[in-house]
C-alpha cells in the first residue's frame, strides 16, 4: 500500500531476506573481511554468530553473489535439530549421491568420493550450516570428521562455514566435546546491532534501491527514534520502519518525524509485542508538541469550561445567598 502511494518499485522493508538490500553497516564489513580471509585459506571452520534478526542470512546472501561457482561448490544447508547420520545424508545428497539404505561408514566414504570428484574439476567445496545452534554435539562432531578429508596434495576437500544465535557460540566456547572443533575454527564473528549514526543511511540505502525520490522526507530525531525502538537490529528496524512508512502513507503524512515513530512503537507494543521493539520510554515521558490550531482549539474550549464554571459558582452562591436571608427572615418573624 505505502509503496503506491510513495510511486516505489517495491517494498523497502520486507522481512524476507533479499541480497538486493545488502547494506555493508560497520559489523558486516568486519564479518565480510573475516569471510573473505577465511575462505582463502580453504580449509577449516568459518563461525558467524548474531541475534535473530541480525542479519545472517543476508550476510550469507551477498557472500554467494561474490563466490565464483567456477572455483566453489556451494552446499547449503538449513539444519533444524537433524542428527548426525541425517546430516551425513543431506550432504551426500547434495553432492550427487543417492543416501538410501547405506550405512554410516558407507555414507562416509561415498561423501569423500563426492569431494574428490569435485576437486577434479579444480574446485573446492564450502558446507554452508545455518541455525547451527540447532545442531547436536554428534552432528558437530561429524562435520568436524568430515573437514579431514584431503586431497592427495593435503589440501583439504571440504571447507564450513557455521551460522548461528548467540547460544551457539557459548556452546563453541563452553562443551569440552567441541575442543577438537574449536581448534579448526580459522575465523570467527559475532554480528553486532547498527549503530545509531548508520540508521539513516540504512534507511536510504533500502529506499533508494525501490526508486525512492525523497517522499516521503525523513526528520533527524525520528532516525533517533527508529534506532531506540529498534536496538539496531536490522529486522526489526525494517518491521518498525514498514509499519512507520504505511502509517505515514495512511495520514498522508510527506515528512516522518519521531511522534509518527513513537506512535507507531505503540500501537505495534499493544497489538503484538515483540522483543527489542518496545515504546521507547523516553518519548513515552516527553510530551509530545502541539500544532498551533489544535492548541488554539484547546484554549478555546478551555475558556468555554472556565465561563460555564463561573455561571454555575454564581448560580450556587445566589441560591445561598437566598437560602441565608430566607432563614434571617424567618427567625426575625419568629
Amino acid at each position: 500500500m505505502y509503496d503506491a502511494h510513495y510511486g516505489l518499485s517495491g517494498r523497502p522493508f520486507q522481512l524476507t531476506p533479499d541480497p538486493r538490500f545488502w547494506f555493508e553497516t560497520a559489523t558486516h564489513r568486519k564479518a565480510m573481511a573475516y569471510l573473505g580471509y577465511g575462505l582463502a585459506q580453504g580449509e577449516g571452520f568459518i563461525v558467524v554468530t548474531g541475534d535473530i534478526g541480525a542479519g545472517k542470512t543476508t550476510l550469507v546472501g551477498h557472500l554467494l553473489d561474490t563466490i565464483d561457482e567456477q572455483m566453489i561448490k556451494i552446499v547449503h544447508l538449513v539444519s533444524s535439530a537433524i542428527e548426525a547420520d541425517d546430516l551425513l545424508r543431506i550432504v551426500a545428497t547434495a553432492l550427487g549421491v543417492d543416501p538410501a539404505a547405506l550405512t554410516k561408514a558407507q555414507l562416509l566414504a561415498v561423501i569423500e568420493r563426492g569431494l574428490h570428484s569435485v576437486a577434479r574439476t579444480g574446485r573446492r567445496t564450502l558446507l554452508i550450516v545455518d541455525e547451527g545452534q540447532a545442531l547436536s554435539v554428534s552432528a558437530l562432531e561429524e562435520l568436524r570428521m568430515l573437514s579431514n578429508f584431503q586431497a592427495p596434495g593435503g589440501q583439504a576437500l571440504l571447507q564450513i562455514l557455521l551460522l548461528g544465535q548467540p547460544e551457539f557460540r557459548d556452546r563453541l566456547h563452553g562443551s569440552e566435546r567441541l575442543e577438537q572443533l574449536r581448534q579448526r575454527i580459522i575465523a570467527i564473528h559475532h554480528l553486532e546491532p547498527m549503530a545509531e549514526s548508520e540508521v539513516a543511511d540504512y534507511v536510504a540505502h533500502r529506499l533508494a534501491v525501490v526508486g525512492w525520490q525523497g517522499r516521503p522526507d525523513f526528520t533527524t530525531d525520528a532516525f533517533e527514534a527508529m534506532f531506540r525502538g529498534s536496538g539496531g537490529v536490522p529486522r526489526r528496524l525494517n518491521m518498525l520502519a514498514g509499519r512507520v512508512m504505511l502509517q505515514a502513507a495512511i495520514e498522508g503524512r510527506e515528512l516522518i518525524d519521531a511522534d509518527t515513530v513513537a506512535a507507531v512503537l505503540g500501537d505495534l507494543h499493544a497489538d503484538l509485542p515483540v522483543a527489542g521493539l518496545t515504546p521507547s520510554e523516553e518519548f513515552d515521558a516527553a510530551p509530545r508538541p502541539i500544532e498551533a490550531d489544535r492548541l488554539a482549539e484547546l484554549e478555546a474550549r478551555i475558556e468555554e469550561q472556565d465561563a460555564a464554571l463561573r455561571r454555575v459558582l454564581n448560580l450556587l452562591v445566589g441560591w445561598v445567598e437566598h437560602d441565608r436571608r430566607s432563614a434571617v427572615a424567618w427567625t426575625d418573624a419568629a
